[in-house]
């Protein structure tokens, strides 16, 4: 179901009764093709939500539409669109095995749903146990402050920003490096790579 036309016509339902002739002409168009809508199908707009969350629960942002869908329509089950959010699961992608298991979550959905559930949902706890979780998924995201960005105080580029080469007091030992390596897969067999010229 089109977010897009789940608001529409829950503003259209919303509105106050058609007035003039103009309004009635509009309000009867509108409510004359509201069934003929293939993805309605003369269900409530919360029925139609439903079913379109049953038939893709699977996908982390179908599962946001469905939460925003949720808190449009019944804002007192903002408890329930957050949870439908925070019940998705990151399983791995199918792979042609050269790059080893990954997971299904991009980068720039998982973004887009923390903005959902500190714009729209307005939770910011739900917001800070997403940001958590994604950092975990993505070590390097700047955005999440996973810890291998260097927006993270104890990652490896945080302590190089820190070094007193670089205008801070702390000076890296380089063992961030080889946790980073390590914690990244096959690198650790470039860890001790020499280039010859």
């Amino acid at each position: 179901m089109c977010p897009e036309l789940v608001r529409f016509f829950h503003t259209v339902g919303t509105m106050t009764a058609p007035v003039t002739d103009t309004e009635k002409l509009v309000w009867s168009v509108l409510e004359a093709e509201r069934p003929l809508i293939s993805q309605l199908h003369e269900k409530s707009l919360t029925e139609a939500n439903m079913i379109f969350f049953e038939k893709h629960e699977d996908s982390l942002m179908h599962r946001a539409a469905v939460a925003e869908m949720l808190s449009v329509l019944e804002p007192n089950k903002k408890l329930e669109a957050v949870k439908l959010i925070e019940d998705s699961t990151n399983d791995p992608a199918p792979t042609n095995g050269a790059l080893g298991p990954v997971n299904e979550w991009k980068l720039k959905d998982c973004i887009a749903v923390h903005k959902l559930l500190v714009e729209v949902l307005n939770d910011p706890d739900a917001a800070l146990r997403w940001k958590l979780r994604c950092a975990q998924y993505f070590p390097c995201s700047t955005y999440f402050e996973g810890k291998c960005s260097s927006a993270a105080s104890n990652s490896v580029y945080g302590q190089i920003a820190k070094s007193p080469e670089n205008g801070g007091s702390n000076h890296s030992d380089g063992g961030e490096i080889a946790d980073f390596v390590e914690s990244n897969g096959k690198l650790e067999t470039f860890k001790d790579l020499t280039i010859r010229t």
